[in-house]
């Protein structure tokens, strides 16, 4: 065999053990249990989603995925340790709107690239705000909001769960779309700003679905309008804000699954299908319905191309905010 022909075959050789190598890690996958880091405290939408999703999945997978609460930095902390781990399938992170669309422009250096530093598994649901505002507040409809705020320009003030939240930013592009200028008051977390809603500390609060469920049927708060481009199931009779005055306005938090980048494509498949399994499944619709969600099935390409528009979104959305967090 001559030289050049020695060389041809290792090279094919070669080809095909690298090729073959991660069919085969894929096949074996996952042989250990699997961690999904939420990056923020129990008990929160993403925690929410990441419980009811890792559930399914470890049943399909055939080992236990354990969800892992590791706040701080706004999410940054857990999303930056699962970028730099090791690319097997072992960890992963729930991505959500805040970690992967705001908290790269919000953050000085969150010290990870939402495009380049993830391979997205898939998404979970997406859940939209209910525009609420304190029952003595003489507005009834999103017109109504509008026009008052036009009228008395500033002194409308609004509560949100945090400089960056959801709240806050839904909020600042809501009085964009609309041409009104209103007093942000940022409280830390959803119950002490519900808290000051209630007693009329403050007059409006875009809040999460279902915070605001007890409250609206109690008469404590009075519902304005959703802010999905559909109507909500939980609010049947609200309308959107979209259908109230502000064609094409959407402010809703979506959720999904990422990998560190360079996880092999056949071990992201077989998690990709773990996940639609799960997210397809008549149970888990039910749970996150609950919640006030819509679940949200995709393949990696389409998640990937979700956390582009998003962050495209929602980036414009901080820098017109003003907000920035060292």
């Amino acid at each position: 065999m001559t030289r050049a022909l020695t060389r041809l075959v290792w090279a094919g050789f070669c080809a095909a053990t690298l090729f073959a190598a991660p069919m085969a890690l894929a096949q074996n996958y996952p042989t250990r249990p699997i961690t999904l880091l939420v990056p923020y405290a129990a008990g929160g939408g993403n925690d929410v989603m990441a419980r009811i999703a890792a559930d399914k999945m470890s049943r399909t997978l055939g080992q236990q995925i354990v969800v892992e609460n590791r706040g701080g930095a706004g999410g940054t902390i857990a999303t930056r340790d699962a970028a730099r781990a090791a690319p097997d399938g072992y960890t992963l992170v729930i991505g959500g709107t805040g970690t992967l669309a705001v908290d790269p422009t919000l953050y000085k250096d969150p010290s990870y690239d939402p495009r380049k530093d993830f391979a997205p598994i898939g998404l979970i649901a997406k859940s939209a705000l209910v525009i609420l505002v304190n029952p003595a507040l003489p507005v009834y409809s999103v017109a109504d909001l509008i026009a008052l705020a036009k009228k008395e320009p500033g002194q409308l003030n609004y509560a949100s769960a945090g400089v960056g939240s959801g709240m806050h930013l839904g909020t600042v592009y809501f009085a964009s779309e609309a041409g009104i200028d209103m007093t942000h008051i940022p409280y830390k977390g959803t119950g002490p700003a519900l808290i000051d809603l209630v007693g009329g500390h403050v007059s409006i609060y875009f809040s999460s679905m279902p915070s605001a469920i007890g409250l609206v049927k109690d008469g404590k708060v009075r519902a304005l309008a959703v802010t999905d481009s559909k109507r909500s199931p939980l609010f049947p009779d609200l309308p959107t804000v979209a259908e109230s005055g502000l064609p094409g306005y959407e402010a809703v938090l979506h959720y999904g699954i990422v990998a560190p980048a360079g996880t092999p494509r056949p071990i992201v498949e077989k998690l990709n299908a773990a996940l639609r399994e799960a997210v397809t499944s008549p149970d888990l619709k039910e749970k996150i319905a609950a919640d006030g969600a819509e679940p949200l099935a995709s393949t990696p390409e389409e998640y990937a191309a979700d956390i582009d528009r998003e962050e495209t979104k929602w980036s414009a959305i901080v820098k017109k905010s003003g907000a920035k967090t060292e």
